[in-house]
């Protein structure tokens, strides 16, 4: 096999998200290489993605890359990178919060952080966003352990809980909660609300665009002329947002709002955004928690959400996902808390064409401007 070369990676369950982790070490340094590594390792530009190990979706084509952290107030360094189904391009400009529930585990079990006894503690750093998130691991006996009580909606049976919290995350991409300035304005003649926690968002209340809210994703990806017109707003949004021209990114990701079904705080269909997400990101999950704590959102109008700290729950079409929203100092932005579970699913080699690795390599693969 002198015509193929092995790269270890373990393939994990994050969240309701499953991809490929690797170690920043076994990775091209360039941008350009180590991209070119991941289209070819996951089977990019087939709607099945069969010459590869992604699963044919855009919650199955994500890659986690991590290694030891060169900032004094994280342990690791983790760079997202979502790899497009049909198209062969990879997007660094998003974080995923499902993803990053691996992260914590995957850290310890590579010996980048010291596994502590009952529970660890990793300080995690999105290289994409430059924010800092805060994992708790259970960790009896010094280990990991992937068995547990924890469920999730989106994900069947049951396993160890892990907790996120996500520090500062406003202003992720644009340095700023709400880019241009306002909490409400139109966009094609339609209210929206442009928030950037966590991820860039535009937020969209789901009557204005003629829908109930409940659709199902298939319902929602099946109207062209429906996806078309958010497709032209959220190019819009993203030109206000100082994103430039969105047509080749992944964000901002649109999110259509309406009253819950349930007991939830609010209800939303999360799109990823050319495909309705069978559930909901975490990262869409901290910026719709923290557009409900901001006065004046269309999400705080829907939600008409209590004092804080609250405890809230967000319906998605697999059910619902809670979080909780702290406020540590009264000017300080909201801190939110996420439950998210993982697994170990398999770890080994993949094989990718020897000719897409430049030699020699002498820098890890996050060395680069975080996007």
């Amino acid at each position: 096999m002198d015509d193929l070369v092995r790269i270890p990676c373990v393939l994990m369950r994050g969240g309701t998200s499953r991809g490929p982790f690797f170690l920043a070490d076994d990775l091209p340094a360039d941008p350009a290489s180590r991209d070119g590594v991941l289209i070819a390792a996951l089977g990019a530009g087939h709607r099945l993605q069969i010459d590869g190990i992604g699963g044919g979706n855009p919650l199955t084509s994500k890659v986690a890359i991590v290694g030891r952290s060169r900032r004094a107030d994280a342990d690791v360094d983790y760079l997202f990178a979502q790899v497009l189904v049909a198209e062969r391009r990879v997007d660094t400009s998003p974080n995923c919060g499902n993803m990053l529930a691996g992260v914590g585990p995957f850290a310890i079990e590579a010996g980048l952080v010291r596994a502590g006894a009952g529970e660890t503690t990793v300080r995690i750093h999105n290289v994409n966003t430059g924010k800092l998130v805060i994992a708790k691991v259970r960790s009896p006996a010094g280990r990991v352990v992937y068995a547990g009580e924890a469920t999730i909606d989106g994900v069947p049976g049951a396993a160890a809980p892990i907790h996120l919290a996500f520090l500062d995350a406003a202003g992720a991409k644009t340095g700023k909660l709400l880019p241009s300035g306002e909490p409400v304005e139109r966009i094609d003649g339609i209210e929206t609300s442009l928030v950037d926690a966590a991820m860039p968002l535009m937020l969209v209340a789901a009557s204005s665009l003629g829908l109930t809210g409940g659709e199902a994703p298939a319902e929602i990806d099946a109207d062209r002329a429906l996806m078309a017109r958010i497709e032209a707003m959220r190019r819009e949004a993203g030109r206000r947002m100082g994103l430039g021209d969105v047509a080749d990114l992944v964000v901002p990701k649109p999110v259509l709002l309406s009253p819950p079904a349930g007991d939830a705080a609010i209800r939303v269909r999360y799109l990823m955004p050319h495909a309705c997400h069978t559930a909901l990101a975490i990262t869409g999950a901290v910026g719709i928690a923290t557009a409900i704590a901001t006065p004046g959102t269309l999400a705080a109008r829907i939600a008409r959400p209590a004092a804080l700290p609250a405890d809230l729950r967000i319906e998605h079409p697999s059910g619902a996902l809670s979080v909780r929203i702290e406020r540590p100092d009264p000017d300080a932005a909201p801190v939110v808390h996420v439950l998210r579970t993982a697994r170990r699913l398999f770890e080994g080699a993949v094989l990718i064409p020897s000719g897409l690795l430049p030699a020699p390599e002498n820098k890890t693969a996050l060395e680069e401007t975080p996007c």
